[in-house]
């Protein structure tokens, strides 16, 4: 068996990971391999200022560096208080002189999507439609035309109820579609959300909504098939979409 004076001396160049791999060959190795003074070394070189005390901050180095030498894995977050059957949403669309769209959506008609059309979707909007992340998606029907922004402003306001309570939110107040992205076919519009003061350290979350229209041949206006709402900045699947919306400032 190698002696104590070798494997002291060896200990101290080794990185975390096999200094830790070290810990698993015997118990010998393992006490040696426990010593405080090579795990502060190891921290000495991630976080130098951290050893300038003459005691660890936390019970060990150790301890420091077990809990803190690499990122944490995402936890799964707790199953959501609030589900879509609970929510109605309602928007409306309109121009400086007309309104253009007026309905209240269903969370359960909101949350599936919808089917694409099989004509008159560029390949990159069906892209972006069938990807990966969480985005709520409602067919329009009757379709409706929106003339190009240039001419004439396009607003939308987007508010979503909560049955179970009789509580009202802000989702997007008269934001203006004032970009158009003509690679997607996409027009949108976005608002900060107002978040529960009772989470005073969230903020600057980003409300999305877009107006999804086809290549019709007329440049002037859009023929829009479809509105998409989703808050991709910070929520990618439904269950946190949900807890995003149970965090809004609801009156």
């Amino acid at each position: 068996m190698m002696s104590e004076e070798v494997l002291k001396v060896v200990f101290p160049f080794l990185d975390g990971v096999d200094l830790a791999s070290c810990m698993l060959v015997c118990k010998h190795w393992r006490d040696i391999a426990r010593d405080d003074y090579f795990w502060k070394c190891l921290c000495a070189k991630r976080w130098p200022s951290i050893c300038k005390r003459p005691n660890p901050p936390t019970v060990s180095y150790y301890r420091l560096y077990q809990n803190f030498y690499k990122h944490k894995p995402r936890k799964t977050l707790l199953p959501p208080r609030i589900s879509f059957d609970d929510l109605e949403f309602f928007i409306d669309i309109w121009t400086e002189d007309a309104l253009l769209y007026s309905e209240v959506v269903p969370g359960s008609v909101l949350q599936p999507g919808i089917k694409i059309p099989s004509s008159g979707i560029c390949d990159m909007l069906r892209f972006h439609l069938e990807g990966t992340e969480f985005e709520m998606t409602i067919p329009v029907e009757p379709r409706f035309t929106v003339p190009l922004m240039q001419t004439q402003t396009v607003s939308v306001s987007v508010l979503v109820g909560r049955k179970d309570s009789n509580k009202v939110a802000r989702i997007i107040n008269k934001s203006v579609f004032d970009y158009i992205d003509r690679s997607s076919y996409r027009a949108l519009a976005f608002d900060y959300l107002n978040i529960s003061p009772g989470y005073p350290f969230v903020s600057g979350i980003r409300g999305w909504i877009s107006l999804l229209f086809t290549e019709d041949g007329n440049e002037s206006v859009m023929d829009v098939f479809g509105i998409q709402l989703d808050f991709c900045d910070v929520a990618n699947s439904k269950e946190e979409v949900l807890w995003l919306l149970d965090m809004l400032d609801w009156k």
